[in-house]
């Protein structure tokens, strides 16, 4: 039976994450794990102009502060966690250690949902926009589901071979990948508003409003999409050089970084599209299609491929910190045992890699046979990926306070931010589930039976094998060979 993660000794003689290669990584692949689990060239391309449709282009800018604001007290609230504890299993670990077990294997499947999800979208996206690169370069006249299925596979295949191949590696290729990916798409951006300006598009649209508070509200919820993943960084404590140096700061800086890439994005797509066609405005990828309606079939196809560069950069770090926190329920027994095994060679959850990488292909390609467009399955696992998300920030805000408190290094400034960050996205939540109502979508309800799984599992858990909840919250403990040798013997 392993003992419970509350009544451990301070000094460990062996991790309870052994396996995986410890305090290797330095700075630059953990900061890398972080932004390319945002995929910020991808979403400055996408998110941004699916704000400016419903509240305009300064409304789209007020809510893209106040989801970078939001996003920032989140991060907040994470940071003192992640100074004090190498978590591999991220937030879920943190949940534990504060709201203790029972709170914690609910958030656990909530941070799952988010990175599966994401994970697929992002599968979905390298699939769809490298296959419209043959429809923009006039190769095709349409994108048939077989090759979108064909290009799929074969992003997952590449992928999942350079995850089992080591964290190093996937580090490596995801900021390279996504630095690439950043360049191409601003380079088009900064071209794209040199043209628009020139022919006269009226700036003044960049700073238009429409809809109303309801609308802004759902504009926010829509915003923060764009900034979640940035806590990813978090799974790969127990392996990061300086985990309580490094963690902390990638999480502080990677949300402001993104933010500044899309406060600069999001106007000049507002000015762009303001006087395109009502056919460009409505496509799924309108600068792609506006790009085309101008005749620039050559800048189009390098969009796509930016896009699709950064997309696959965000199912690598997405999935990446997926299998760690299976990987760390795998080693608590709460998920199968097989999942908490790492490869013999390269010490990478490779189980648990696998398993993640067979989930996350099959079902958009099986969303894409069923009759779902392409567009439309990016809407809906980029939703479930924004609930699975939001519900774990929600858990992570309420233990910071908590597990603070436990450890005596409260203070009256992180209840206050904890309780404030919590009912700010309670507010979110609530009015995401009002809009969704109204509307009749029933995204919510599959991420509300999800959760409702998950709790009757913890409950069941709790019921027939209490010494496994309650080894819930292991993570990469001080050993022996950390300490200094005369201080080790005292």
């Amino acid at each position: 039976m392993t003992t419970s993660p509350h009544k451990r000794a301070l000094v460990a003689a062996r991790s309870p994450v052994q396996g995986l290669p410890r305090r290797q990584l330095p700075f630059i692949p953990v900061f890398a794990q972080s932004v390319a689990a945002i995929a910020p060239s991808g979403a400055a391309a996408v998110i941004p102009v699916l704000v400016i449709g419903t509240a305009g282009g300064g409304g789209a800018l007020a809510a893209f502060v106040c989801a970078a604001v939001v996003i920032l007290l989140v991060s907040a609230c994470l940071r003192p966690m992640a100074q004090r504890m190498a978590s591999v299993g991220g937030i879920y670990s943190y949940t534990a250690r504060g709201l203790g077990p029972t709170a914690a294997v609910p958030t656990g499947w909530s941070a799952i949902v988010g990175y599966a999800t994401v994970g697929m979208a992002g599968l979905l996206a390298v699939g769809t926009y490298l296959s419209h690169i043959a429809v923009t370069t006039g190769l095709a006249r349409g994108t048939p589901t077989g090759a979108i299925v064909a290009v799929t596979v074969v992003a997952a295949v590449v992928a999942t071979l350079v995850m089992i191949r080591g964290i190093r590696i996937s580090a490596r290729i995801t900021l390279l990948v996504e630095c690439v990916s950043i360049g191409l798409v601003g380079a088009l951006l900064i071209l794209l508003l040199v043209t628009t300006t020139r022919t006269g598009a009226p700036v003044a649209a960049a700073m238009s409003w429409e809809g109303n508070a309801q609308s802004m509200a759902l504009s926010v919820i829509v915003a923060v999409s764009a900034f979640v993943g940035f806590e990813s960084s978090t799974t790969l404590s127990g392996e990061a050089r300086q985990p309580f140096l490094s963690v902390p700061r990638v999480i502080r800086w990677t949300p402001v970084a993104a933010a500044a890439l899309y406060l600069i994005a999001l106007p000049v797509q507002a000015i762009a599209l303001a006087n395109a066609p009502d056919s460009v405005r409505e496509s799924a990828t309108p600068l792609v299609a506006l790009l085309v309606s101008e005749g620039s079939t050559g800048l189009s196809a390098i969009l796509d491929l930016g896009i699709a560069a950064s997309f696959f950069a965000c199912t690598l770090a997405s999935v990446n910190a997926l299998v760690r926190v299976l990987f760390c329920m795998g080693r608590e027994g709460v998920a199968p045992s097989a999942l908490g095994r790492t490869h013999p060679r390269f010490q990478t959850p490779a189980p648990a890699i696998a398993a993640a990488m067979v989930a996350v292909t099959a079902v958009p390609i099986a969303a894409l046979l069923a009759g779902v467009s392409p567009d439309q399955g990016l809407r809906i696992f980029l939703t479930l990926s924004a609930c699975g998300y939001i519900g774990s920030y929600l858990a992570g805000c309420l233990s910071a306070p908590i597990l603070l408190r436990r450890i005596g290094e409260s203070t009256p400034a992180v209840w206050v931010l904890g309780t404030v960050t919590t009912v700010i996205l309670l507010f979110l939540v609530v009015n995401a589930v009002v809009f969704a109502i109204a509307d009749g979508i029933v995204l919510i309800a599959v991420y509300a039976v999800i959760m409702a799984a998950a709790v009757l599992y913890t409950l069941a858990l709790r019921r027939l094998a209490p010494h496994r909840l309650a080894s819930v919250g292991i993570y990469d403990e001080t050993q022996r060979a950390d300490l200094l040798p005369t201080a080790a013997f005292r």
